[in-house]
C-alpha cells in the first residue's frame, strides 16, 4: 500500500455549463443549464448558480425549468467539450504515463509513475500547478484530490469542489471516512444503501463495526469483502492507462423482484436514458443496443439489435430497448435489468445537430416558441421582416453562428420562423441581441471559438 498521497483525481467543475459561461460573457455569474431541451430531456450539467435553485444533473428538464425559470437553457456542444477535454488530458499525460480517464471531465493520475510526486509536499505542488495550468490553457477550473488510493482521491476532489485542492494524508483515512455515509463508498448505490440502512448500517464506521461476515451475509460474498476493505480505507485498485471503450452500459439490481410488466418497461426506459447520458459523457455513439434481464430464477438473458448507423439519441435507444423487451418472458419476476450500447463510434457534431433539428421541427409543428429563457433581454433589436413559413435550417439554442455583418455570436433561441442571436465571443464584453428570419442568408452555423485566445483547437468541417 502506498505511503504517500500520489494518486490524483481531477474533476472539472460543472464542466459543460462552465465551458458555456466561458464562451458567452453574458452568461457569466448566471444560472446555466445544459441538456436536452425537449419534453423528455434531462439535465446534463447545471452551473453552480443554477444549483442554488435545486437543479442538478440527471434531473428532468421540465423540473429544472420549474425550479429555475430564468436560467439559460442550452443544447450541448460536444465539439467544444471534447476539444477542451483533450487539452486537459494532454496536461495530465504530461504528468504521468498512467492516466485513467473516466469521462470527458474526470480522470485519475498516478503521479508516482511519472516521477511527478513522491511525498505529500511534491504531490501538493503538482496538484497546484495542474490547476493553474488548466486555468491558463482552458480558462476553466478543476478540483483536485490527492490521496494514497483511488477511492480516497475521488473523495478528496469532492471535498475540494469547487475550484480547490484537498490532500488526504496517509494515516488519517479511517478518521475521515468513519462518519461518512455508506453511499460515499464506490459500488454503494441506492439499492445497496437502502439494504444496509434497513440493517441499521448508515455510516462507514458502522460497516467496519458490522464485520466482514455480516456484510457477506447482507450483500453477497464479492460485494461484502470489497465493502469491508474499503471501510477500512483499503483500496488497492491501480490507475489503469486509457483503453479503448468497447461498450457503455448501466444496470440495476432490485431488492424485490419486479412482477408488473409495465414497471419493467418503465425501468428499461429509465436505464436507456442513463446509458445514453453515459454514452454522451464519453463523447461516443453506438450501433448495437443490448438488453440484459436476470429473472427470478437467476437465469440471465441478453438480446441485442443493431441499427443502420451509430446513435446517441435517447429516443432511438429507448425504442430499441422496448422492442427487445417484447421478446423476453418476464413471468415470475425480474431481479436485474440492464441496457447497453456497443459498436461504438466517436461522437459526431452531425449527431447532435440531427437531434436538435428534430426537436426544433417538432416544436415548430406544434406552434410553440422555443425562445431561450434568459433574464438579460433588454436591448434586443427586432429586425423588421414579414412572417416567414417554417425554414429548413435549424438553430440549436447555445450553438455558434456567424453573421456577415455582425460577426460571431450564439443562438439564444428560435421558433416561429425567427432566430435570436447574441453577438459576443469568449474575449469580448457581453454582446447585443438581434433577431433574424431563420432563412436569412447572411447567417450561418459556425465552429466554436477557443475559450482562451490563441489556444489551438482541433477544428472539424471548416
Amino acid at each position: 500500500m502506498r505511503t504517500a498521497p500520489t494518486i490524483l483525481h481531477l474533476d472539472m467543475d460543472a464542466f459543460f455549463a462552465s465551458a458555456e459561461q466561458a464562451a458567452k460573457p453574458s452568461l457569466r455569474g448566471k444560472a446555466v443549464v445544459v441538456g436536452g431541451l425537449g419534453p423528455r430531456g434531462v439535465v446534463a450539467t447545471a452551473s453552480y448558480e443554477a444549483r442554488v435553485f435545486g437543479v442538478h444533473s440527471a434531473m428532468p428538464m421540465a423540473q429544472a425549468r420549474r425550479l429555475a425559470p430564468n436560467a439559460a437553457y442550452l443544447v450541448p456542444r460536444f465539439t467544444l467539450y471534447r476539444e477542451v477535454s483533450e487539452q486537459v488530458m494532454g496536461l495530465l499525460r504530461a504528468l504521468s504515463p498512467l492516466v485513467e480517464p473516466l469521462s470527458l471531465d474526470e480522470a485519475f493520475v498516478d503521479l508516482e509513475a511519472g516521477a511527478a510526486a513522491w511525498d505529500e509536499a511534491s504531490a501538493r505542488l503538482a496538484g497546484a500547478k495542474l490547476r493553474a495550468d488548466i486555468r491558463a490553457v482552458t480558462g476553466l477550473t478543476g478540483s483536485v484530490g490527492l490521496a494514497a488510493s483511488k477511492m480516497l482521491a475521488k473523495i478528496a476532489s469532492e471535498q475540494a469542489k469547487p475550484d480547490g485542492l484537498v490532500v488526504i494524508e496517509p494515516g488519517t483515512e479511517r478518521a475521515l471516512l468513519g462518519p461518512m455515509s455508506v453511499r460515499t463508498l464506490p459500488g454503494v448505490g441506492p439499492a445497496t444503501g437502502d439494504h444496509l440502512r434497513r440493517a441499521g448500517i448508515t455510516t462507514v464506521d458502522e460497516i467496519a463495526e458490522a464485520g466482514e461476515d455480516e456484510l457477506v451475509r447482507l450483500v453477497g460474498k464479492a460485494h461484502g469483502h470489497a465493502l469491508y476493505a474499503m471501510a477500512l480505507a483499503h483500496d488497492e485498485r491501480p490507475v489503469v492507462a486509457e483503453r479503448e471503450t468497447k461498450s457503455v452500459s448501466v444496470e440495476d439490481t432490485y431488492d424485490v423482484d419486479i412482477h408488473d410488466r409495465m414497471r419493467v418497461g418503465l425501468e428499461v426506459q429509465r436505464l436507456a436514458d442513463r446509458c445514453v447520458r453515459r454514452l454522451r459523457d464519453a463523447g461516443l455513439s453506438g450501433r448495437t443496443i443490448v438488453l440484459k434481464v436476470r429473472r427470478y430464477d437467476f437465469s440471465t438473458l441478453t438480446r441485442s439489435e443493431t441499427l443502420r448507423g451509430p446513435t446517441d439519441d435517447p429516443g432511438v435507444v429507448r425504442e430499441a430497448a422496448a422492442r427487445l423487451l417484447e421478446a423476453v418472458d418476464t413471468t415470475g419476476g425480474v431481479r436485474l435489468l440492464g441496457v447497453g450500447v456497443s459498436g461504438l463510434a466517436d461522437y459526431t457534431q452531425e449527431d447532435l445537430f440531427a437531434q436538435a433539428q428534430a426537436q426544433a421541427l417538432a416544436e415548430a409543428a406544434a406552434g410553440e416558441s422555443a425562445v431561450l429563457e434568459h433574464p438579460d433581454e433588454e436591448g434586443a433589436e427586432e429586425v423588421a421582416a414579414e412572417q416567414a413559413p417554417p425554414a429548413e435550417r435549424r438553430w440549436p439554442a447555445g450553438h455558434d453562428v456567424r453573421h456577415v455583418e455582425y460577426g460571431h455570436g450564439w443562438v439564444q433561441g428560435s421558433g416561429l420562423g425567427r432566430v435570436t442571436v447574441r453577438f459576443e465571443t469568449p474575449y469580448s464584453e457581453p454582446g447585443r441581441v438581434r433577431t433574424f428570419r431563420t432563412d436569412d442568408v447572411a447567417l450561418e452555423l459556425a465552429d466554436p471559438l477557443p475559450l482562451v485566445r490563441g489556444a489551438v483547437c482541433d477544428r472539424r468541417g471548416g
